[in-house]
């Protein structure tokens, strides 16, 4: 079993996708890990980093996207049984190794999760709502998952921004997350935010289960000349230093790169559109120090007895 690790910011536009996406491709290109990427974000921008837009209608004409193994879970009661063998994607942009499993631009009911748990609540006789959704959210992503946990070296959940079911179950279900965050000030407020919810997480789920996932670190992106020389930056860097410690925020910064946002045109990641590009050496380099900072915490967790994180 590998390791599940979300990329996740309260904050929109900050990088979370390129990440993802070019991550993945480098562990695979580079290090010859067997990756799956899962999209979160009904902005569906993961998968469309990997696919064209026609492929992905296909796809979903033929109910192969994650929705419908969600609507399996919230509707048990479904004829169509499709298991994630069937929708994962395989060798995506001709890679051996890396695989998608599509997201789409709806992927849950709302009402129908609030009905199907408030109906689990009247079966188990619980007086306790908060129980049950919380044992739900701490669930729904590790059931779509666990058929294939066994398949890969990493499973990285590509998350929407904000705090929604799907996010929670994520958090809840990873080893590990990533922070990416612009150099900007409003992001030492969206790095806080995070950390607070994911305290709040751990804290209504404790009663049962401890939720082990810990940071991985901290990714500046879009980082530039002007915010490198800037008085700003340099106290936004300082006042995350000061907040998380040296070990926590990456020393590869991605600088923003205008390959970068071309590769989206294409379909496929900067670091197989482009892969002498500074965006590209920058992804490339930032996998390199990230393995080695899941090596140095495998051995910390080990010898802290703490068992449940996996070699790859």
């Amino acid at each position: 079993m590998g390791y599940v690790i979300a990329t996740a910011n309260m904050k929109g536009g900050v990088g979370k996708t390129t990440l993802t996406v070019n991550m993945a491709t480098c562990l695979t290109k580079h290090h010859g890990k067997r990756v799956l990427v899962l999209d979160l974000d009904s902005q569906i921008s993961a998968t469309l980093s990997l696919m064209s837009p026609i492929d992905f209608a296909k796809l979903r004409k033929q109910k192969r996207t994650l929705r419908y193994l969600l609507d399996q879970i919230i509707n048990p009661s479904q004829r169509t049984k499709l298991t994630i063998q069937d929708i994962i994607q395989r060798q995506v942009c001709n890679l051996p190794g890396l695989d998608l499993l599509p997201g789409d631009i709806d992927l849950y009911d709302e009402f129908a999760v609030s009905e199907m748990l408030h109906q689990q609540t009247v079966n188990l006789g619980e007086n306790d709502f908060e129980n049950i959704w919380n044992r739900f959210e701490r669930v729904l992503l590790g059931k779509v998952l666990e058929p294939s946990l066994q398949e890969y070296d990493f499973i990285l959940l590509d998350c929407a921004p904000g705090y929604n079911l799907l996010t929670r179950s994520a958090l809840a279900t990873s080893n590990f997350y990533i922070l990416p965050a612009k150099p900007e000030p409003l992001s030492v407020v969206g790095i806080q935010l995070l950390e607070r919810r994911i305290a709040q997480l751990k804290e209504s789920h404790e009663q049962e289960v401890n939720l082990g996932i810990q940071m991985l670190g901290i990714v500046f992106t879009m980082s530039n000349a002007n915010f490198l020389s800037g008085r700003y930056y340099k106290q936004v860097i300082q006042r995350v230093h000061q907040d998380f410690g040296e070990a926590k925020v990456c020393q590869t910064q991605i600088p923003t790169d205008v390959n970068v946002a071309k590769a989206v045109d294409t379909f496929m990641p900067a670091v197989l559109h482009t892969p002498q590009s500074s965006g590209s050496k920058a992804f490339i380099q930032l996998t390199q120090e990230l393995l080695q900072k899941l090596e140095k915490a495998k051995v910390e967790n080990q010898q802290q007895g703490n068992l449940q994180f996996a070699t790859t």
